[in-house]
Order: C-alpha cells, then sequence, then structure tokens
C-alpha cells in the first residue's frame, strides 16, 4: 500500500518502542500499594490511554492525585534498561525530516522524553499527556499535532497499537497503520495492518511524504 502524506504521527509505546516489561512492574507495584485487583483492572481500558484517566477510574478523586504522582515517579524511575526501539524505529525516524512527524503520546511528558531518550530517540515535536484535555479514543491529541505541525489532519497518518489509539486516528479524519506489537490484528480496526514498522518505508520529496506500507 502507497500513501502520500503531509506528516507521520507515532504513537510511543508498543508503536515506537517497548516498555512492556517496565509498564508491569511498575503498574504491579502500584496496585499493590494502593489496593487494585486484578478485577478492577479488567473493568478499565488500559493500554493507549493516560494514566490521569486509568487512575481516575480506578480511585475515589480525593486519591487521584497522589496516586497519579506515584504511577509517574514509579514509571520514570524504571527507564534505565527497561525500554528498547522495536524494529524498523530508528531507521524510519532516520529517513524523515524531523518537521514531518511527531510522538502523539499518552503518556505524561517527563515520562515519554525519558522512555524515548533510552531508546535513542530525540523527537522535535511531542504531544503528551500534559497538553491535552481529553486523551485518546478522543481525537484532540492528533488534531493537536496536525496543528503544530500545520498541516491538515486529513494528510496526516497515524501509527498506533492500541484500539483507544486507532479510534482517536479514525475519529480525527487520519489515515490510520496498525502494528500487531501488543494486539491481534482482529483487534484492530484500521486502514492497514502490518507487524512492526520493518514493514514501513518512507521517502520525503518536497512537502510530501512517500509512505510504503507492508512492501
Amino acid at each position: 500500500m502507497k500513501i502520500s502524506a503531509d506528516a507521520l504521527l507515532f504513537d510511543n509505546d508498543g508503536t515506537l518502542v517497548s516498555s512492556l516489561e517496565s509498564v508491569q512492574r511498575c503498574w504491579t507495584r502500584w496496585a499493590q500499594e494502593y489496593g487494585i485487583t486484578r478485577a478492577d483492572f479488567a473493568r478499565v481500558e488500559l493500554h493507549g490511554r493516560p494514566a490521569a484517566e486509568i487512575v481516575a477510574d480506578l480511585l475515589p478523586a480525593d486519591r487521584v492525585p497522589e496516586a497519579l504522582a506515584r504511577i509517574d515517579q514509579l514509571e520514570v524511575e524504571d527507564v534505565a534498561g527497561g525500554v528498547v526501539a522495536l524494529p524498523g524505529t530508528l531507521a524510519l525516524l532516520a529517513g524523515l525530516p524531523a518537521e514531518k512527524w511527531a510522538v502523539v503520546t499518552s503518556a505524561t511528558r517527563r515520562l515519554a522524553e525519558a522512555r524515548l531518550a533510552e531508546a535513542g530517540i530525540r523527537p522535535k515535536n511531542l504531544i503528551a499527556a500534559d497538553d491535552i484535555s481529553r486523551g485518546k479514543p478522543d481525537p484532540e491529541p492528533f488534531l493537536l499535532a496536525a496543528e503544530r505541525l500545520g498541516v491538515d489532519p486529513a494528510r496526516c497518518v497515524v501509527f498506533e497499537d492500541a484500539p483507544a489509539g486507532l479510534r482517536a486516528g479514525r475519529a480525527a479524519g487520519m489515515t490510520t497503520v496498525a502494528l500487531t506489537t501488543t494486539h491481534r490484528a482482529e483487534e484492530l480496526a484500521a486502514d492497514v495492518v502490518v507487524a512492526d514498522l520493518s514493514a514501513v518505508s518512507v521517502q520525503a520529496t518536497g512537502a510530501t511524504v512517500e509512505i510504503t506500507v507492508g512492501g
């Protein structure tokens, strides 16, 4: 599949990098500290959503600020050695002009920058949980990224591994590419589905980026 775009928007965890082991360690410890059970987690959509919304779904409002600060602290402290770039990530980004792509993550800016740096990625443009009022699956994060880059949302391509992120991309009117790094293909509604970013190649030509997906 060939796509012509003005900007590429990448989720972070599960798309550019893998921090799954770190995430599991930190949220397991956090849950133990706050008395959250597996049954509690089972009723909440977790992957691809801001921690603030997850914590708010699990705890009374008066406990949310402290609990949110705690999970952020745990995850930032667990970054070293717990984050790696996924296949194809570094090669793909190396072929993109810095002004043609952005990271759009549900993590806080502090956590996102720590994870990206650990994997050797330093984006010029980053939209984090701190920048928005409504997280994925709301389209606000992707629409804000398009605005910051100065491009038409319809000319953006979203790369995501989570159903919530893909719903956000579709709601923003963008082309969506799903990666099966954390979910099965049948769980991901997108314009095209690939294993990871090693199946994607790009060529920047003037104001546009020509994308080849899946061969």
